[in-house]
């Protein structure tokens, strides 16, 4: 594949339609020379790089890749990109780049959509349905939501306190609607008998104030553990939780555990790490496009938990747990 120079450029939603339509600048022959032989990247971001959740993990990863290996890859991302527009912006990182991650299973059908009129580009979804079927040139990375989410639900039932334990979602993508079901089972295989009522979806990651209220009525309704996956809302979720002295689960990025801090722990899912090996894999020739899980039952690294306590029976239990879902005795949901 002939590989043509890309900018290292953040393309902001902002200004994104008027970015778009600007052409690329010439550059000097020697200068040309070196980028044609670097791989073009191109990322899409379709949240903020600072929601604390998938975006910033997925960009952090954007950030090790622009450091470590600057002499074999020219990367871009786009973020903050409405639904509407993602077609238009998919279409846009294919004609500039030789391989292109989306992050976010509800960016699927634009992706199903615009892969197959570039058959000389790579695609890589992050997040996507796990039952899709890969196509020629776009594989599906599946960052095991769910193998994360039973250890969050099994780590809420053992510190719980009133034996009532909920989950907030954003968008009802299959993915989010699984990790709450493999909350609900965690909390059972840990304590049984523990009430999860009924996950809540509030149709939004980064809306702090519906995650907030969604909270306040768990909280109100005597629960006293909230898991998520909800990015930027977390921040929602953390008000509501300070303000009825109740706790609740963070990540996808691991955070510090403190004492005047609401969380008892941190799931990880490190969506940077599959950006990486997306990379390496076009690098070396071996993509395949296929399924591929970067869970605990994989060698892989990307997802885990983060325990905030230090109490003994609590580490012991979430251990054995956690050994169960890496040898594969149980199943998530």
């Amino acid at each position: 594949m002939t590989r043509s120079p890309r900018p290292r450029t953040r393309l902001a939603a902002l200004a994104l339609v008027p970015v778009l339509t600007l052409g690329l600048a010439s550059c000097g022959e020697s200068e040309e020379s070196s980028a044609s032989e670097k791989l073009a990247v191109g990322v899409f971001l379709p949240g903020s790089i600072s929601d604390t959740g998938f975006m910033q993990s997925a960009y952090e990863g954007v950030e090790r890749i622009e450091t470590d290996m600057a002499d074999e890859v020219d990367i871009s991302f786009v973020e903050e990109v409405a639904q509407p527009d993602y077609q238009q912006v998919l279409n846009k990182l294919a004609s500039e780049n030789d391989l292109v991650v989306s992050v976010g299973g509800q960016t699927d059908a634009d992706l199903r959509t615009v892969a197959p009129t570039f058959p000389d580009v790579t695609f890589v979804e992050i997040g996507g349905p796990s039952d899709a079927e890969p196509m020629e040139n776009l594989a599906y990375y599946d960052p095991e939501q769910a193998e994360a989410e039973y250890l969050s639900g099994a780590a809420a039932a053992l510190v719980s306190e009133s034996g009532s334990i909920g989950f907030i979602g954003g968008i009802e993508l299959p993915a989010i609607v699984n990790a709450s079901q493999a909350f609900a089972n965690g909390a059972e295989a840990a304590v049984p008998g523990t009430t999860v009522v009924d996950a809540q979806f509030i149709g939004d990651f980064n809306d702090p104030a519906k995650a907030k209220q969604a909270a306040a009525a768990n909280y109100g309704a005597g629960v006293d553990v909230i898991g998520q996956i909800v990015n930027l809302g977390k921040t929602g979720i953390e008000q509501a939780a300070r303000d009825a002295d109740g706790s609740m689960v963070g990540g996808p990025i691991p955070g510090e555990c403190s004492a005047d801090s609401p969380y008892i722990g941190y799931v990880k899912t490190d969506i940077g790490a599959e950006i990486e090996y997306a990379v390496d894999v076009v690098l070396d020739d071996t993509f395949e496009a296929a399924q591929v899980p970067f869970g605990l039952t994989t060698d892989r690294d990307g997802t885990d938990f983060t325990l905030c306590t230090d109490d003994a029976e609590v580490v012991a239990a979430l251990d054995e747990i956690r050994e169960s879902v890496a040898s594969g005795d149980v199943e998530p949901y």
